[in-house]
């Protein structure tokens, strides 16, 4: 990472604390009092491929005593009511602003993968995981809507690790690349920008005009 994005994501996060930070402790009190403790869901991710961090997010599932691997269909009894709205809205990755201040993370990125699929694919995340790990990213745009779709059809945790690791892990490794080799601070700001967007104003049109963008990145490279 640069400097000059490590200053940009700090500068952002530290502007952002304010309004969030009032955010965020509404949706604590509202956790509190509808599911109870714990708010947090903290969950080890990879910042590079050898070096682990925990990442933060508001708990929007009921807590199983084994817990591991992404979220698939074999999970979505687990959710709550209150988590759904969470996803929906993103507002359960807020706590993510701690991650950004920490330096774990930052705003634009590939999103921070699993050890276990680091530890089945290092050549290929060695070059993903050369960039910092973000709250979203080219990925995340393009692809997280199709992924969620996906494993929201897997019955097991065997399904889900299988269709992730066939389905997902390639096709967000390419977008990741993409955005690797085009990364600036202006791409960056039209991830942020579009992210916002797609955040208020949630729409069918936003994925055919991504999906366009896409195939235009992919002729150019």
């Amino acid at each position: 990472m640069t400097p000059g994005k490590r200053l940009f994501d700090v500068l952002l996060a530290l502007l952002l604390m304010v309004p969030l930070g009032a955010l965020m402790i509404l949706v604590a009190l509202v956790l509190l009092v509808a599911q109870g403790r714990p708010l947090l869901y903290g969950a080890e991710r990879m910042r590079s491929p050898d070096r682990p961090f925990t990442l933060w997010k508001f708990r929007t599932m009921r807590a199983a005593a084994a817990d591991s691997g992404v979220s698939g269909g074999d999970k979505v009894a687990r959710v709550t009511p209150l988590g759904r709205v969470l996803r929906r809205t993103r507002l359960d990755e807020l706590p993510q602003l701690f991650n950004i201040l920490a330096g774990d993370m930052s705003f634009v990125g590939p999103r921070p993968p699993l050890r276990q699929y680091v530890e089945a694919f290092p050549d290929l995340y060695a070059e993903v995981l050369r960039c910092r790990p973000g709250v979203t990213g080219l990925a995340s745009l393009i692809y997280h809507r199709h992924e969620e779709r996906l494993l929201a059809a897997c019955e097991s945790a065997e399904e889900t690790d299988r269709v992730y690791r066939r389905r997902c892990v390639p096709a967000k490794a390419r977008l990741d690349l993409i955005y690797r080799a085009r990364r600036s601070p202006g791409l960056d700001l039209a991830v942020l920008a579009l992210t916002a967007r797609g955040v208020l104003r949630p729409s069918g049109n936003r994925s055919a005009c991504l999906h366009s963008r896409r195939k235009s990145s992919i002729r150019r490279n």
